[in-house]
């Protein structure tokens, strides 16, 4: 038996008035998530637990089996893993986002006069070789004994400190877009040193000549960094420890990547990856499948959903749905023909609305299917009204759901 899961980062979403009341996945034209539908078991899952804040950290976790109440100790850690950062037991890991504000030379404080707005998270999505040189010129003027910069991919980055400080409550970029920063900054013990950084990297990143020509071509410069994401070394077993199988994991973002470290999975390195609409999706579902063929389990992972729900970009959106369904769930299946037996997992981490462009917690509908059996489906599609199918599954723990998919236990049929 072969275990494949494929995720579709924030594909979930709420009814939009622009769409007659529907949600992207609803709208979005994929008809081999569909044609699965009619013949598998599809409920609600609650992949982020009411007491954590929505985020793929969580929810990746969730999925994979792990209670991130036990097992997450911030997103900045699993990033690291990613790259081979061994955090010692005195380091804080942060995230730290290349971002765009509406204005240079920006002073980190609450009092700050004019605070400029949070124009984009992503700092234009920007590449990752034009971050890289950033974030090393960072390094090399801010960099020393106490603060180190990482670079990752796109505007995804990492900065560790040492005896560091955990208590700063600090708010993710995406969730306030052209918002001004000052009532959002980190605040509790420790925020001012994270202000003083922040302001010199913002003064080093003004002039850069990178910046520079990214204005002349009318390109958003990444002209700040943002932390946030604290968190220390987590300590959980490995997939095999766990559940006795090997296995594999694809996708283009460091927290997935450093989930997959963490836990023992096979990390494919697959070119052309880039978390957005222009990523090689069919390469993730070639290279996974190639893979599978040593190992039991594979974790496919789809970035684009998300990115699009935090634009605001509709249209994006649908399109990354319908690209998903096209080149990674046609390419799995097609290839699956050759297993002797499989089953398949497609879900969502959590939602990402694009009306709201921030995670949301709500449960989220999954698909299983199992290629030994045929389950006559209520519904002819995959999509959030799920929900409305009677009798239907509800996972409440969804760390849960991995135990049901490998069929360590069964599902309890859950009516409304």
């Amino acid at each position: 038996m072969k275990y494949i899961v494929i995720v579709g980062d924030g594909m979930a979403d709420r009814p939009l008035e622009a769409l007659g009341g529907k949600t992207p996945l609803q709208v979005a034209r994929k008809p081999t998530m569909d044609a699965l539908a009619s013949k598998s078991r599809m409920g609600m899952i609650q992949t982020i637990p009411h007491n954590l804040a929505p985020g793929s950290d969580v929810g990746a976790l969730s999925i994979l089996g792990y209670n991130p109440n036990q097992f997450l100790t911030g997103r900045a850690p699993l990033e690291a893993a990613a790259h081979g950062i061994h955090l010692k037991p005195n380091e804080v890991a942060f995230r730290c986002n290349l971002v765009s504000l509406s204005a240079d030379n920006a002073e980190f404080h609450p009092k700050a006069p004019h605070a400029p707005l949070m124009e984009d998270y992503s700092a234009g999505n920007i590449d990752t070789e034009e971050a890289r040189e950033l974030i090393e010129h960072l390094q090399k003027n801010m960099g020393d004994e106490e603060i180190q910069f990482y670079p990752g991919v796109g505007y995804r980055h990492l900065m560790v400190w040492k005896d560091g400080n955990l208590k700063p409550s600090c708010t993710p970029p995406h969730d306030i877009p052209n918002q001004p920063i000052a009532p959002h900054l980190p605040n509790g013990e420790g925020a001012e040193k994270l202000w003083a950084w922040m302001t010199r990297a913002a003064a080093l990143l003004a002039n850069h000549p990178r910046n520079i020509e990214r204005k002349r071509k009318g390109q958003k410069p990444a002209n700040s960094v943002w932390f946030w994401g604290q968190g220390i070394r987590p300590n959980m077993p490995t997939f095999r420890e766990k559940y006795g199988l090997s296995g594999c994991l694809v996708s283009a973002v460091d927290l997935a990547k450093g989930i997959g470290n963490l836990l023992g999975l096979n990390v494919l390195k697959v070119p052309g990856l880039t978390g957005y609409l222009d990523t090689n999706y069919v390469g993730k579902a070639q290279y996974a499948m190639a893979a599978l063929k040593e190992v039991d389990f594979a974790y496919i992972h789809v970035e684009a959903p998300d990115e699009a729900g935090h634009k605001g970009k509709v249209n994006d959106k649908i399109r990354a749905i319908e690209d998903l369904d096209a080149f990674v769930v046609a390419e799995v299946l097609r290839q699956a023909e050759a297993l002797e037996a499989f089953r398949l997992l497609i879900l969502a981490d959590h939602a990402t609305p694009v009306g709201l462009k921030v995670h949301t917690s709500e449960a989220v509908p999954f698909l299983l299917f199992d290629s030994r059996e045929t389950l006559p489906s209520p519904r002819p599609s995959y999509d959030e009204l799920v929900s409305q199918m009677q009798p239907g599954w509800f996972v409440e723990n969804g760390f849960e759901l991995m135990d049901i998919f490998l069929e360590k236990k069964g599902f309890e049929e859950k009516k409304g």
